[in-house]
């Protein structure tokens, strides 16, 4: 009789422990397997997928679309991502490099994408939500690590997760003109959730709330200003806009496309570019060779340095590069409300998480239970 079935007879308490234990190490194996090969849950944090995907919202995300990510980095406390109790969740002792599996296909121009967030790498102890290179610019390094400091530097697979729309891919030219993406010299397809801001003047007062959420507008994100008088800034689809222009107390809709932003990517060198005038930009693809200028820097320094480890100096030297795997520019579907590709750049194939399978649980974090439970939306499958 082996030792553990002796306590077993013996010990009721240590029978006890032991199923327990049994139990818990057969749950971690099996939905780590699961989470690495199949699927993993996710939740919508911010609205700048709205009203493709709401706040709220809890996803599984298919990994076998684009292909199960190898793990990279190993040595993870079981069930977390990169924090637990406000520390990291994991050690980089063990990195493992980037493969993956053969998916059912590739990602394309209007699927909405899991990544990686490329700009996670370095985050703020204080504040590791916030964008570290963005603050940077604003305010200054020294001054940004003084008062939300510690830099914490992670591994490409344990940066947030963020979710968006891939509206172009490796190869394609991108330009965004009056807010409309325009690919390959073509306007791209407006997806249905796609929202576009508008200056909305009424006649007088603001919108009756029930007006609004009828519409399926987000109160919270709405501000009315009795100067204008009406909403300098309405978050609309295609469809809300031709139901808002029909009511009676709106006098006029106008377009809002901005012609200054100082923050886009790439920063520098003189593009000029704005959120809504974006553009032409050729998205790198893998085996395709660039050419290096002090005017080019700027668009593929980080993707040299960072994300594919090269020698910048030989390039910059050398005047030419030549890229190491796929990219892809990613856009919120909530095209004013969005931190996305037009802020940080491109994103790397290995990156890339999956892609969003199905709608398990939906959640108005502004109401109470159990009116917060968005029941038209369980099971929504079509992304």
């Amino acid at each position: 009789m082996s030792r553990r079935k002796k306590f077993r007879t013996n010990s009721k308490i240590l029978n006890w422990i032991l199923d327990w234990v049994d139990a818990i190490l057969f749950a971690v194996v099996v939905v780590t397997f699961i989470n690495i090969f199949f699927f993993q849950a996710f939740k919508i944090p911010s609205s700048s997928m709205e009203s493709s995907l709401y706040t709220g919202d809890h996803l599984f995300v298919s990994k076998l679309t684009y292909g199960p990510r190898m793990p990279q980095t190993p040595l993870t406390v079981p069930f977390t991502h990169n924090v637990i109790f406000g520390k990291e969740s994991y050690s980089t002792g063990i990195q493992w490099k980037y493969r993956r599996l053969k998916g059912f296909r590739n990602v394309r121009k209007g699927d909405i994408v899991v990544f990686n967030f490329p700009n996670g790498d370095t985050v703020l102890r204080k504040d590791p939500a916030a964008d570290y290179y963005m603050l940077s610019r604003i305010y200054g390094r020294e001054q940004l690590i003084d008062n939300l400091g510690p830099v914490i530097v992670r591994p490409a697979d344990k940066t947030d997760h963020y979710v968006k729309r891939c509206v172009a891919v490796a190869g394609d030219t991108l330009e965004v003109r009056d807010g409309l993406v325009w690919v390959n010299g073509e306007q791209q397809t407006v997806w249905p959730g796609v929202q576009l801001s508008y200056q909305v003047k009424t006649k007088s007062g603001a919108l009756n709330p029930k007006t609004i959420k009828k519409l399926g507008l987000n109160a919270r994100e709405l501000y009315f200003s009795s100067q204008l008088p009406g909403y300098p800034a309405m978050p609309l689809t295609a469809k809300m806009l031709e139901e808002v222009k029909k009511l009676p107390s709106v006098v006029e809709v106008t377009l809002n496309v901005d012609r200054e932003d100082t923050f886009v990517f790439p920063y520098e060198g003189g593009y000029g570019w704005t959120r809504d005038e974006f553009g032409p930009l050729i998205i790198p693809a893998k085996g395709v060779s660039v050419e290096i200028t002090a005017e080019s820097l700027p668009l593929y320094e980080r993707i040299i340095r960072d994300y594919e480890k090269g020698d910048l100096q030989k390039a910059i030297a050398e005047g030419t590069y030549t890229f190491k795997q796929d990219y892809y520019f990613m856009m919120g579907d909530n095209r004013h409300n969005s931190l996305d590709s037009r802020y940080w750049g491109f994103v790397p194939e290995d990156h890339i998480v999956g892609k969003p399978a199905i709608v398990w649980l939906s959640t108005d974090a502004g109401r109470k239970f159990p009116s917060n439970i968005r029941w038209n939306r369980f099971g929504k499958i079509k992304f």
